[in-house]
Protein backbone atom coordinates (compact mmCIF):
# COMPACT_ATOMS: atom_id res chain seq x y z
CA UNK A 1 0.00 0.00 0.00
CA UNK A 2 1.18 3.47 -0.84
CA UNK A 3 0.68 6.57 1.23
CA UNK A 4 -2.88 7.71 0.76
CA UNK A 5 -4.45 4.34 -0.10
CA UNK A 6 -8.05 4.12 1.00
CA UNK A 7 -9.64 0.77 1.75
CA UNK A 8 -13.10 -0.26 2.85
CA UNK A 9 -12.69 -2.09 6.14
CA UNK A 10 -14.39 -3.00 9.35
CA UNK A 11 -12.26 -1.55 12.11
CA UNK A 12 -12.18 -3.57 15.34
CA UNK A 13 -10.87 -2.34 18.66
CA UNK A 14 -10.61 -4.65 21.65
CA UNK A 15 -9.61 -3.68 25.16
CA UNK A 16 -9.17 -5.50 28.46
CA UNK A 17 -11.74 -4.27 30.96
CA UNK A 18 -10.23 -2.96 34.21
CA UNK A 19 -6.65 -3.71 33.19
CA UNK A 20 -5.06 -1.30 35.67
CA UNK A 21 -6.96 -2.84 38.58
CA UNK A 22 -6.01 -6.33 37.43
CA UNK A 23 -2.36 -5.30 37.13
CA UNK A 24 -2.46 -3.88 40.65
CA UNK A 25 -4.06 -7.07 42.00
CA UNK A 26 -1.75 -9.50 40.17
CA UNK A 27 1.53 -7.62 40.20
CA UNK A 28 3.85 -6.99 37.29
CA UNK A 29 5.14 -10.53 36.71
CA UNK A 30 1.77 -12.30 36.75
CA UNK A 31 0.20 -9.50 34.67
CA UNK A 32 2.91 -9.89 32.04
CA UNK A 33 2.05 -13.58 31.73
CA UNK A 34 -1.70 -12.89 31.51
CA UNK A 35 -1.12 -10.18 28.91
CA UNK A 36 1.12 -12.45 26.81
CA UNK A 37 -1.53 -15.19 26.82
CA UNK A 38 -4.28 -12.64 26.06
CA UNK A 39 -2.29 -11.37 23.09
CA UNK A 40 -1.79 -14.88 21.70
CA UNK A 41 -5.47 -15.74 22.03
CA UNK A 42 -6.77 -12.49 20.54
CA UNK A 43 -4.31 -12.78 17.64
CA UNK A 44 -5.56 -16.32 17.01
CA UNK A 45 -9.15 -15.04 16.79
CA UNK A 46 -8.12 -12.21 14.45
CA UNK A 47 -6.24 -14.69 12.24
CA UNK A 48 -9.09 -17.22 12.25
CA UNK A 49 -11.42 -14.64 10.70
CA UNK A 50 -8.80 -13.30 8.26
CA UNK A 51 -8.35 -10.00 10.05
CA UNK A 52 -5.23 -7.94 9.87
CA UNK A 53 -3.65 -6.86 13.13
CA UNK A 54 -2.73 -3.21 12.77
CA UNK A 55 -1.54 -2.50 16.27
CA UNK A 56 -1.49 -3.67 19.84
CA UNK A 57 -1.97 -1.16 22.61
CA UNK A 58 -0.90 -1.96 26.14
CA UNK A 59 -4.02 -4.05 26.69
CA UNK A 60 -5.90 -4.15 23.42
CA UNK A 61 -5.83 -4.56 19.68
CA UNK A 62 -6.67 -2.68 16.51
CA UNK A 63 -7.50 -4.92 13.56
CA UNK A 64 -8.98 -4.46 10.10
CA UNK A 65 -11.28 -6.93 8.36
CA UNK A 66 -12.36 -6.86 4.73
CA UNK A 67 -15.69 -8.43 5.67
CA UNK A 68 -18.03 -6.99 8.29
CA UNK A 69 -19.56 -10.37 9.19
CA UNK A 70 -16.13 -11.91 9.85
CA UNK A 71 -15.23 -8.93 12.02
CA UNK A 72 -18.41 -9.30 14.08
CA UNK A 73 -17.79 -13.05 14.45
CA UNK A 74 -14.24 -12.33 15.62
CA UNK A 75 -15.47 -9.76 18.11
CA UNK A 76 -18.08 -12.19 19.39
CA UNK A 77 -15.43 -14.79 20.26
CA UNK A 78 -12.82 -12.55 21.86
CA UNK A 79 -14.24 -12.41 25.38
CA UNK A 80 -14.73 -16.18 25.54
CA UNK A 81 -11.20 -16.71 24.22
CA UNK A 82 -9.69 -14.98 27.26
CA UNK A 83 -12.29 -15.71 29.96
CA UNK A 84 -10.31 -18.51 31.61
CA UNK A 85 -7.47 -16.03 32.16
CA UNK A 86 -9.73 -14.18 34.58
CA UNK A 87 -10.09 -11.15 32.34
CA UNK A 88 -12.86 -9.68 30.20
CA UNK A 89 -12.63 -7.70 26.99
CA UNK A 90 -14.85 -5.14 25.31
CA UNK A 91 -15.04 -4.73 21.54
CA UNK A 92 -16.14 -1.95 19.22
CA UNK A 93 -16.59 -2.13 15.44
CA UNK A 94 -17.24 0.36 12.67
CA UNK A 95 -17.18 -0.16 8.90
CA UNK A 96 -15.79 2.69 6.84
CA UNK A 97 -13.19 3.75 4.33
CA UNK A 98 -9.83 3.88 6.06
CA UNK A 99 -6.75 5.77 4.95
CA UNK A 100 -3.60 3.66 5.12
CA UNK A 101 -0.55 5.82 5.81
CA UNK A 102 2.81 4.38 6.77
CA UNK A 103 1.20 0.96 7.05
CA UNK A 104 -1.25 2.21 9.68
CA UNK A 105 -4.97 2.92 9.41
CA UNK A 106 -5.91 6.55 9.89
CA UNK A 107 -8.96 8.73 9.70
CA UNK A 108 -12.29 9.49 11.25
CA UNK A 109 -13.53 5.91 10.95
CA UNK A 110 -10.70 4.61 13.12
CA UNK A 111 -11.55 7.17 15.80
CA UNK A 112 -15.22 6.26 15.53
CA UNK A 113 -14.48 2.57 16.16
CA UNK A 114 -12.29 3.46 19.15
CA UNK A 115 -15.04 5.62 20.65
CA UNK A 116 -17.61 2.85 20.15
CA UNK A 117 -15.29 0.36 21.89
CA UNK A 118 -14.91 2.75 24.82
CA UNK A 119 -18.70 2.61 25.36
CA UNK A 120 -18.78 -1.19 25.56
CA UNK A 121 -19.21 -2.94 28.86
CA UNK A 122 -17.47 -6.06 30.09
CA UNK A 123 -17.78 -8.83 27.49
CA UNK A 124 -19.81 -6.61 25.19
CA UNK A 125 -19.49 -6.14 21.42
CA UNK A 126 -20.81 -2.80 20.15
CA UNK A 127 -21.19 -1.88 16.49
CA UNK A 128 -22.06 1.19 14.46
CA UNK A 129 -25.21 1.48 12.38
CA UNK A 130 -23.13 0.95 9.24
CA UNK A 131 -21.69 -2.34 10.50
CA UNK A 132 -25.08 -3.54 11.73
CA UNK A 133 -26.68 -2.78 8.36
CA UNK A 134 -23.92 -4.55 6.43
CA UNK A 135 -24.34 -7.80 8.36
CA UNK A 136 -28.13 -7.85 8.07
CA UNK A 137 -29.08 -11.36 6.99
CA UNK A 138 -25.92 -12.93 8.45
CA UNK A 139 -27.68 -14.38 11.49
CA UNK A 140 -26.69 -11.75 14.05
CA UNK A 141 -29.08 -10.09 16.46
CA UNK A 142 -28.50 -6.59 17.81
CA UNK A 143 -30.19 -4.37 20.35
CA UNK A 144 -29.97 -0.61 20.30
CA UNK A 145 -27.86 0.88 23.08
CA UNK A 146 -29.18 4.33 22.19
CA UNK A 147 -27.69 7.45 20.68
CA UNK A 148 -24.36 8.78 21.89
CA UNK A 149 -22.25 11.83 21.30
CA UNK A 150 -18.91 10.17 20.64
CA UNK A 151 -16.03 12.12 22.15
CA UNK A 152 -14.50 14.47 19.61
CA UNK A 153 -17.04 13.63 16.89
CA UNK A 154 -19.97 15.82 15.89
CA UNK A 155 -23.52 14.52 15.93
CA UNK A 156 -25.18 11.70 17.82
CA UNK A 157 -24.59 8.13 16.63
CA UNK A 158 -26.72 5.10 17.36
CA UNK A 159 -24.75 2.20 18.77
CA UNK A 160 -25.90 -1.43 18.78
CA UNK A 161 -24.98 -4.31 21.10
CA UNK A 162 -24.50 -7.79 19.67
CA UNK A 163 -26.85 -10.26 21.36
CA UNK A 164 -24.95 -13.44 22.12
Amino acid sequence: EQLGDRVLATVLFSDIVGSTQILERLGDHAWTNVLREHNQRIRAVIDRFRGREMGATGDGFLALFDGAARAVRAGALMDAAVAELGIRVRVGLHTTEVEIAGGQPRGLGVHTAARIAALAGSGEVLVSTTTRDLVDGSGFSFGSRGEYELKGLSGARTVYALRQ
